[in-house]
Formats: structure tokens, C-alpha cells, sequence
């Protein structure tokens, strides 16, 4: 376990620039870490008018979900195909509906006032333009298409009567563009030299180099589980109940 203890004297930019993560908390807050990031958490707090010792527990709890993981592994391969498709759209899904948009914000953001000296940030918000839209669209017809009819699958074989519909050719287009997500990702690590900060980098660049980080890092567990358990499994029963 880490340390929990922040010591209120240092500043919002330290804070930030020790632990990226930690920029979620301020957002919500609405406290500048960036221009304003040379206030001790102390002053930016009574600025805002903020208790300080809720801002503690608040930066704690998100130092702890950063060491654990945002998303913890789990034994995918252990849980029925509803219990797993349900865990995709309140962990994954979840994640994603919340933190495209923040994350597009940022990469916006940063693309415009650093552009010119970073060029390759223009690249990036280009690339994650098309990509958040994309999954967008990828979820929505998982949701209302694919998920529904892994369920039926299942409840089918429980005697539960139902309508076959097959998951066979939604899970092939799924697939394509979890390969498609998975490039333009590549892509925007390789721009950006692995998501490292370039020298000089304000809070804001390396929050929002760190937000990219850890999408990448969930999308990887999320396609995971739906490629290699979840589609096989559902395939397989399909076959089993034709």
C-alpha cells in the first residue's frame, strides 16, 4: 500500500506532477492545477471554498485507485456469459462513456496550446477524434445489439424461450474494429514517444498524456475479455443450441 498522507502545504502542481491521476480529482473540484497549479492545495482550497480535509480524502482515494488498477483483473473465464457481459458495460463501458469526453477536452486543449511547438499533438487530437467517435458507435451497438442476443444465448439454454438470433456476424464486426481501435492507440502511443511528457510539459500535458495511458491500459483488458472469453464462449454455445 501507499502512503495516504499529502502533506497540504505543497502545491497543486506538485501534486499533479507526482501523480497524474490525481488531476480527476481537481477537474471535479474545478481547481486550476495547470496556471493556477503553483497554490498550495491550502490556498487553492480556500479559494474555492473547499474543506481541506475532504480534498485529502478525495486525492487518497484516488492515489489508491491508481496503484490498484482502474480496472482490477478478474477471472473473465469463471462467470456466466450475462454476469460477463454485464461486468463489460458497468466497468468498461462505464469508464469509457465518462472518460472519452474528459480526455477529448484535454487533447483539444492541449493540441491548441502547444501545437505549434509539439506538431505531433496535432496528429494525436486528430487520431482520438475519430477514435473516441468510433467507440462511441462501437458500444452503442454492443449494448443494443450484441449483448442482448449473448443474453438470449444463455437464457435459452437455461429452457428460457426466446427468439435465436445469431452473434456470429455482429462478433466478426465487433472484432474489426477492436483491431481498428487498438491501431489508432498504437499510433497515438507512437506519436507520442510511449505517452512520456515531453520536457517542460505543463500539468495539463502530462495529465492528459497520463488520462491516454491509462485508456490504453483498460481497452487493452476490455477487448481481452470480449475477444478471447466472451466471443468464443458465445459462438460456441450458438453452435451448441443450432
Amino acid at each position: 500500500m501507499v502512503s495516504t498522507h499529502i502533506e497540504p502545504t505543497r502545491t497543486v502542481g506538485e501534486l499533479v506532477k507526482e501523480r497524474p491521476a490525481r488531476s480527476r480529482v481537481f477537474e471535479s473540484l474545478k481547481v486550476d492545477y495547470c496556471c493556477g497549479g503553483k497554490l498550495p492545495l491550502t490556498e487553492a482550497c480556500a479559494k474555492r471554498g473547499l474543506e481541506i480535509e475532504s480534498v485529502l480524502q478525495q486525492l487518497a482515494e484516488a492515489d489508491a485507485r491508481a496503484t490498484e488498477g482502474a480496472a482490477a483483473i478478474i477471472d473473465a473465464d469463471a462467470m456466466g456469459l450475462t454476469e460477463l457481459v454485464d461486468h463489460i458495460e458497468q466497468t468498461h463501458h462505464a469508464y469509457l462513456k465518462s472518460e472519452l469526453p474528459r480526455l477529448g477536452m484535454m487533447v483539444r486543449k492541449v493540441a491548441a496550446v502547444h501545437g505549434e511547438h509539439h506538431p505531433w499533438m496535432l496528429k494525436i487530437d486528430g487520431v482520438y477524434s475519430g477514435f473516441a467517435a468510433e467507440l462511441q458507435s462501437h458500444m452503442m451497438k454492443e449494448e443494443q445489439i450484441l449483448f442482448p442476443c449473448i443474453r438470449n444465448l444463455e437464457q435459452r439454454k437455461q429452457g428460457v424461450s426466446g427468439e435465436p438470433q445469431s452473434v456470429a456476424n455482429p462478433i466478426r464486426v465487433m472484432e474489426h474494429e477492436h483491431q481498428q481501435a487498438g491501431d489508432a492507440l498504437q499510433r497515438m502511443s507512437e506519436l507520442s514517444g510511449g505517452f512520456a511528457p515531453p520536457e517542460g510539459a505543463c500539468n495539463t500535458f502530462c495529465a492528459m498524456l497520463d488520462g491516454l495511458a491509462q485508456l490504453e491500459r483498460d481497452m487493452h483488458q476490455h477487448v481481452h475479455k470480449e475477444n478471447n472469453v466472451l466471443f468464443p464462449k458465445a459462438i460456441e454455445l450458438e453452435q451448441q443450441n443450432s
